[in-house]
């Protein structure tokens, strides 16, 4: 298979659903347009870069249907469309800081990196960041992307306020007073164009990295809690081979007093690592115990850098933390059709939170994250397979990322699903910003 057919097939694959039919991009003027890792090839017919507000309603309001396209992240058709991609990349500013309120007010098309950098020189910091520092605001929030850490939330709940535009090209700002806000957050793009968010900030903080290798995976029967406990954010690694934790990085802010532990026969690392231990860790964030800004140790991943492998696909599940160490031995029992395909899994952990469709909605979870070889067809056979022994103990798929899991099953995991449908329903009555993931996955 070519890379233009590789390419068009996984764009298919990407929906994280059932085979429906091949991609929309064999009907439609192609674009060229691909995501980060290159799986999946966009179907719209064209994409447009607004550079204002202005700019984006005039766009908004000519267009027939449209998606808000960000960081191109995502691993599924979620910000897919075949009509007009709109993207926010040069909606990329911050606005202003609330020194009262603690919040740092940005456009949406910003990424973490750049917004960490900003506000570490004016001595603010925010709670989290995921593995990349390379991803949108408003495309992580809108997916409930996420970092690691028992007591710290997903990205999505250090906002604070948002502002939207609608199809008709009016804007609507929700905050905390709103019940509807926290439908509002985790939106995966049904409701509008996401402009502007507010983002809850905190004094700027260092962080120390450090890398333990070979936890023997039993250790996690007895002992999650205290490995998940030993920093501010802690996150695992492994290839499912022999039970076998390849590495655990742990992140502590510094001056916070956190237990100790031996790491249950773990050893700590002699030199920087990348998750994926063959691959250079010079695209890394620094390790070793050496202090740095917050905004360069709570990623794995340095911004001026590749991120991950590149060539890549990505699934990930959400389980309840107390089923935490039944869902990692359920999918360790499929170890010998895993790890032919599998560059590395992740485990992390994220606490509870208030947003409809966060998969940490009242509930603390662990997120099992797998990296897996653009070899399609057989992780396309390997991923139901994880989803059936995942299911049971309550797992919900990552909404950037692929999945296979009947719409139903998703829907009925969210309490809130309902309120969610109404309220998109509500703000997008003419189904301007519908497409093949959302027809599926919510309003099927």
């Amino acid at each position: 298979m070519n890379r233009q057919e590789f390419l068009q097939k996984s764009s298919l694959l990407a929906l994280g659903s059932t085979i429906l039919a091949f991609s929309s991009s064999f009907k439609t003027p192609d674009t060229g347009l691909t995501n980060w890792a290159g799986n999946l090839r966009y179907s719209a017919k064209n994409v447009v870069y607004p550079t204002t507000i202005e700019e984006l309603r005039a766009k908004v309001l000519k267009i027939k249907g449209g998606k808000a396209l960000g960081s191109q992240h995502s691993f599924n058709t979620v910000a897919d469309t075949t009509e007009t991609l709109i993207s926010t990349s040069k909606l990329n500013k911050v606005l202003s800081i609330d020194k009262d309120k603690m919040w740092v007010w940005v456009e949406g098309g910003i990424k973490y990196g750049t917004l960490g950098l900003y506000i570490d020189e004016r001595g603010y910091a925010i709670h989290n960041l995921a593995s990349l520092p390379h991803i949108s605001v408003a495309g992580a929030c809108a997916t409930a992307t996420h970092g690691s850490g028992g007591k710290t939330g997903n990205l999505s709940s250090a906002v604070r306020a948002i502002e939207l535009m609608k199809s008709d090209g009016t804007l609507v700002q929700f905050d905390q007073t709103n019940p509807e806000f926290y439908g509002a957050v985790v939106n995966i793009g049904a409701l509008g164009i996401v402009t502007k968010l507010a983002l809850a900030i905190q004094p700027t903080f260092q962080v120390t990295q450090e890398v333990y290798e070979n936890l023997p995976m039993s250790a996690l029967e007895h002992h999650f809690d205290e490995i998940y406990a030993a920093g501010y954010s802690v996150s695992m690694f492994t290839h499912w081979l022999d039970k076998n934790i390849n590495q655990v990085w742990v992140k502590k802010k510094v001056g916070d007093v956190v237990p100790k532990t031996n790491f249950y026969g773990a050893t700590p690392a002699t030199t920087n690592l990348h998750p994926i231990k063959v691959n250079s860790p010079v695209n890394c964030t620094d390790q070793m115990g050496v202090p740095g800004p917050w905004y360069e140790r709570l990623p794995h991943f340095k911004m001026g850098f590749t991120p991950s492998n590149g060539a890549e696909l990505q699934t990930e599940f959400f389980v309840p933390r107390e089923n935490a160490y039944k869902a990692i031995m359920a999918v360790e029992s499929l170890h010998e059709i895993i790890s032919p395909v599998l560059f590395v899994t992740e485990v992390r952990s994220i606490a509870a939170d208030e947003l409809w469709l966060s998969p940490a909605y009242k509930k603390e979870v662990i997120a099992i994250h797998f990296t897996w070889k653009q070899e399609v067809e057989k992780v396309m056979k390997v991923i139901p397979q994880v989803e059936a022994k995942l299911s049971p103990l309550g797992a919900m798929p990552h909404w950037g990322k692929i999945f296979t899991m009947p719409a139903a099953e998703v829907q009925s995991r969210y309490p809130k699903f309902k309120d969610f449908l109404a309220l998109a329903k509500k703000m997008d009555p003419q189904g301007k910003w519908k497409n093949a993931f959302l027809q599926r996955n919510i309003y099927s």
